[in-house]
């Protein structure tokens, strides 16, 4: 009995040690959903967030920016992102808007392709499908395949608000992610696509508007015209907890802001 005693007693220190130097406080969550194009950003900002603040975790949902809408407005995630300006219907339903950074839409073709420059007007008169064939426009005799994002999605949004071109796309494919778009383009010679600049790889070309690449520096600038805003959406009328508001504040300050450079996105901060 003594012995079961003794030991009862070293298990109770124990405990009150681990309460008294805090390692067992309770993980607070903060939950974010929406843009798949903002998954290099949000995971970036993610991890350096949590490497400070181990008590914490912040999870990412990449369901689209619609969605994303959707869900910060339901009250089923802390923060929407969307990588387009919320419309204001949206903005009078209750969400508020904040701009956490700015991003090229980089116009992408297969490795193969030998066009490197089209202007405004030319990816329009392609994805309208008025130019069918990529002799038109510089390159090979060859079909042009229409790659693009599927309906609700910010980065189509974004496309076609710049070029143009909304509900006239003539989409061989509507994929569900700038993934997606990413890999059958690199494995498609006759592909064109667009995909977030902070995603795009070696996997594909990335052609430049106008004679101008796409950039932090061209994007701050509005020298590269197929860009958009990344946006975290919030609820005007509830105030986020203490840990969301913590990260919210962290991904706008001026610390945050060379990680989202490195991440491929243009700081505004």
């Amino acid at each position: 009995m003594k012995k079961l005693a003794m030991i009862a007693l070293v298990a109770l220190c124990a405990i009150s040690f681990v309460f008294a130097n805090g390692a067992s406080e309770s993980t607070q969550n903060v939950s974010t959903d929406g843009s798949t194009s903002m998954e290099s950003v949000i995971g970036s900002l993610a991890e350096a967030y949590m490497a400070e603040n181990p008590n914490v975790t912040v999870t990412y949902n990449p369901t689209g920016s619609g969605s994303g809408i959707t869900a910060v407005s339901e009250g089923r995630c802390d923060i929407g992102l969307a990588s387009r300006a919320l419309t204001d219907d949206e903005k009078a339903s209750g969400l508020t808007e904040t701009v956490l950074a700015l991003d090229g839409i980089a116009i992408i073709v297969n490795n193969s392709n030998p066009v490197n420059d089209l202007t405004l007007e030319q990816i329009a008169a392609l994805y309208t499908g008025e130019v069918t064939n990529w002799s038109e426009v510089g390159g090979a005799d060859a079909p042009v395949v229409l790659i693009g994002r599927e309906a609700g999605s910010g980065t189509r949004d974004g496309f076609e608000s710049i070029t143009g071109t909304e509900d006239l796309c003539q989409y061989r494919q509507e994929l569900t992610s700038t993934g997606d778009v990413i890999t059958t383009v690199s494995t498609n010679p006759n592909a064109i696509g667009y995909a977030s600049l902070s995603a795009v790889s070696d996997s594909v070309k990335t052609v430049t508007v106008n004679g101008v690449a796409p950039s932090e520096e061209t994007v701050l600038s509005g020298e590269y015209l197929v860009q958009r805003p990344f946006v975290m959406a919030t609820r005007s009328a509830e105030p986020l907890s203490e840990a969301a508001q913590s990260f919210f504040d962290y991904a706008l300050s001026s610390e945050a802001a060379p990680i989202i450079a490195g991440a491929g996105a243009v700081p505004l901060n």
